[in-house]
C-alpha cells in the first residue's frame, strides 16, 4: 500500500481526533475518575477496531445506505451517550490518589469506552465516507486489507492522543477536587448534549 496515502489519511484523521467531542469528554472524565486512563482508551480503540472490521467487511456501506439501520443505530448511540453523560453529570469524578478503585471498575470503564466509540453513528459514517477515499482498487493489497491498515492507523493515533489527553487532564487537576468535578460535569454535559443532538437530528429527519 502506498505510504503517501497512509500519511495523507493520518493527517486528516489527526485533525478529526483533535476536534473535541464525545471521545474527549469520556477520556477526561475517565482520567479524573481512575488512577489510569488506559482502560478508557483501550475501550475507545476497541470500539473503533470493531467499526474498522465492519467497514472492511463491507457492512459499513450497507448500514450507511440503509435509512432504517442507520436510524436505529443513531437512536441507540444517541441514547447511550445521553445516559452516560447524565450519569457522569450526577456523579462527577475527581482524582483520588489515596484510594484504590473498586474491583471491576476498570472493566466497566473499558466496556463504556467501547460503547462511546463503537455506538457512535457519526464515527461509523466517517469511516464509511473517509477510508474508501484513501484506498486504491488497483493496488496489490485487497481493499479490505487497505481499510485495515488505515483503521489501524486511526486507532494508533487515537490511543496516543487520548492517553496523552487523559494523563494531562488528571495531572493538571491533581489536588484540585472542586475544579476536577467541574470539568467532569462539563464532560457529562458534552456527552449528553452530543447524544441529544444525534437523537433530535435523526428524529427530525423522520418527520
Amino acid at each position: 500500500m502506498d505510504t503517501g496515502s497512509v500519511l495523507a489519511f493520518w493527517s486528516v484523521a489527526f485533525l478529526l481526533i483533535a476536534v473535541p467531542g464525545a471521545d474527549w469528554a469520556f477520556t477526561i472524565s475517565a482520567g479524573l475518575r481512575g488512577r489510569s486512563v488506559l482502560p478508557a482508551v483501550s475501550g475507545l480503540v476497541t470500539g473503533y477496531a470493531a467499526v474498522t472490521v465492519v467497514v472492511a467487511a463491507g457492512v459499513g456501506a450497507l448500514v450507511a445506505g440503509s435509512p432504517d439501520i442507520l436510524t436505529g443505530l443513531t437512536l441507540v448511540g444517541g441514547a447511550y451517550l445521553v445516559w452516560h453523560g447524565a450519569t457522569t453529570l450526577m456523579h462527577p469524578s475527581a482524582p483520588d490518589p489515596e484510594h484504590a478503585r473498586p474491583a471491576g471498575t476498570e472493566w466497566r470503564v473499558f466496556l463504556r469506552g467501547i460503547g462511546v466509540s463503537g455506538l457512535n453513528p457519526k464515527g461509523l459514517l466517517i469511516f464509511v465516507a473517509l477510508l474508501p477515499q484513501f484506498t486504491d482498487p488497483d493496488d496489490r493489497w485487497p481493499i479490505a486489507g487497505q481499510i485495515g491498515v488505515l483503521g489501524t492507523t486511526y486507532m494508533a493515533t487515537c490511543a496516543l492522543f487520548y492517553l496523552t489527553l487523559g494523563t494531562l487532564a488528571r495531572g493538571a487537576l491533581q489536588g484540585r477536587p472542586a475544579a476536577a468535578r467541574s470539568i467532569s460535569r462539563l464532560s457529562g454535559v458534552a456527552m449528553a448534549g452530543i447524544g441529544t443532538w444525534l437523537l433530535i437530528d435523526r428524529l427530525l429527519a423522520l418527520l
